[in-house]
């Protein structure tokens, strides 16, 4: 990519080399040549004439070949009016009077450069793109716009400035689609009437300033802290719900609780660094709780009757 930046600002715009023009013009001075060195054996003057003739002849003849490749457009200016546009592929042209200009009509990247702007919320940001365009209309393009490129971009550069300082953060920060396309319609409707197309355009990258960026980290981390302490207080309550009916449950099956102390005790492991010591067996403690129940709620069959 370099290197044909390099090429074209060295030698203009890279187009394809036309061999056929040079074969042609090589071939006729050969024979030029030739002629030019019989006639020279009977007359030199005339020879040294002839050759003058020849040579101009052969140039005006070759340089009328022009060759563009599938992608090129020549507009052709004959006396510096437009006259026509030729190619792609092999054309001729007057020697002399007609200049040509060969244009590019594959899509072409504009990179746009950092641009410094502020938000509708008042938030200095730094925003870069690329825009891709073509030219639709080669004639339009030459005749219309002196450089095209450097038009193009510079509309690019200013409808982005317009329509971001329209949005908000918020809006830059998640609505990225939609500001590329509203900046995209800016540009085709400011370089209407010029042969060119507006392909796409993309934002490559939105700078802010550090404090703003740490100010949204902790907002962002405050909100996940936020998530995170509804979610535990929500899977609390539900734990909570579901002891209570478990507890309502093994309340109402007698030998429950032994079930579940045992079963407990077998999820310890057959391990040695496992010991389990219980100070009073399963049985005494349920009989324990009988006895507290019957004192609580003496039947009537235990109550003293009157004495006689």
């Amino acid at each position: 990519m370099a290197r044909s930046g390099l090429l074209e600002l060295l030698t203009g715009p890279v187009t394809m080399v036309n061999y056929l023009s040079n074969l042609l013009f090589f071939g006729l001075l050969i024979v030029g040549a030739g002629i030019t060195v019989a006639i020279a054996s009977a007359n030199v003057a005339f020879a040294v004439i002839f050759a003058i003739a020849w040579l101009l002849f052969d140039f005006i003849l070759s340089s009328s070949i022009r060759l563009a490749a599938q992608w090129e457009k020549a507009v052709v200016f004959r006396l510096g009016r437009y006259h026509a546009i030729k190619g792609p592929g092999l054309f001729l042209v007057a020697p002399i009077i007609d200049e040509i200009r060969v244009v590019d009509t594959r899509v072409l990247a504009v990179n746009i450069p950092k641009q410094q702007v502020i938000t509708r919320d008042n938030v200095p940001v730094t925003i870069d793109g690329v825009l891709f365009f073509r030219v639709s209309n080669a004639a339009e393009a030459i005749i219309m716009v002196q450089d095209y490129k450097y038009v193009i971009s510079q509309y690019a550069q200013t409808s982005l400035r317009d329509v971001i300082g329209q949005m908000s953060l918020d809006q830059l920060l998640t609505e990225r689609e939609e500001i590329a396309r509203s900046i995209e319609k800016h540009v085709e409707h400011d370089t209407k009437g010029w042969g060119l197309e507006v392909t796409g355009l993309r934002i490559q990258d939105v700078d802010m300033p550090e404090e703003l960026k740490k100010m949204m980290s902790r907002q962002a981390s405050a909100e996940r802290e936020k998530r995170a302490t509804i979610t535990k207080a929500e899977g609390d309550k539900e734990a909570a719900a579901n002891l209570a009916i478990a507890a309502r449950t093994m309340a109402e099956s007698p030998g429950a609780m032994q079930l579940r102390t045992l079963q407990t005790i077998d999820g310890l492991g057959p391990t040695a660094s496992n010991t389990v010591v219980l100070a009073l067996p399963v049985d005494v403690i349920e009989g324990i709780g009988s006895l507290k129940t019957m004192l609580r709620h003496p039947s009537a069959d235990t109550m003293p009757g009157p004495q006689a």
